[in-house]
């Protein structure tokens, strides 16, 4: 049995990827916490070239970049729990395109509303760029119950760890995530009502944003 560990940040929507994917395989793992303003040794030894998390270390040895993790952890566990990527050719490489989307569009949005000091240009931009790309994520869902299908797959992982922020959003960019995007919404509900591994790997709404703010005023945004 290989020995696995989790270098992680609660609040971090790409490390929290890694927990679902090791509950849904029903891998035992010890996580370690990292502070993201003071940067432990084994994380920057462990990754050194972007020095953030996650990095998962299987017996020793580093994996690093949340989307490379799940597809690392698809592979090597691959005897046990449902995969995350399908098997068909087309639906895997459909899975990726979305989930890189959302790597490519959401930390900037993101960092648009709460990056910034509150009241900027940029929130509101940010806001309406959120709301663009929930709606573009709203339109490739339809009316399927999730991105890959009638199971919980690779391009949901990649989203629903934003769903934690998304009071965050609302409350420093004052506007209703639930109002401007409903079938996203109800998406989000769907994921953490029937899947276990969503639920107990995701943090409480009012901690993230009690942490945003306390990394905000670290940074005098506040």
């Amino acid at each position: 049995m290989a020995t696995v560990k989790l270098l992680n940040c609660f609040v971090s929507p790409f490390g929290n990827r890694v927990k679902i994917a090791l509950a849904k395989k029903g891998v035992e793992y010890e996580e370690t916490a990292e502070n993201m303003v003071a940067k432990g040794p084994l994380l920057l030894s462990s990754n050194p070239v972007h020095a953030k998390v996650p990095v998962l270390l299987v017996d020793g040895k580093a994996v690093c970049e949340s989307l490379v993790i799940l597809e690392f952890i698809d592979e090597a566990f691959a005897g046990t729990g449902a995969q995350l990527l399908p098997a068909d050719a087309y639906a895997r490489a459909n899975a990726r395109f979305w989930a890189a989307y959302v790597d490519t569009k959401m930390p900037e949005c993101a960092g648009k509303i709460w990056k910034v000091p509150k009241g900027a240009p940029a929130v509101e931009e940010g806001k309406k760029e959120m709301v663009g790309v929930f709606k573009t994520l709203e339109g490739e869902l339809g009316e399927k119950p999730y991105f890959g299908g009638d199971a919980l797959g690779y391009a949901d992982v990649a989203l629903v760890t934003f769903v934690p922020w998304f009071l965050t959003y609302e409350r420093l960019a004052g506007f209703s995530i639930a109002e401007e995007c409903p079938t996203l919404t109800a998406w989000a509900a769907r994921c953490a009502k029937e899947n276990e591994c969503v639920a107990k790997s995701l943090p409480d709404a009012e901690a993230v944003f009690q942490f945003v703010g306390g990394m905000r005023k670290h940074f005098g945004l506040e």
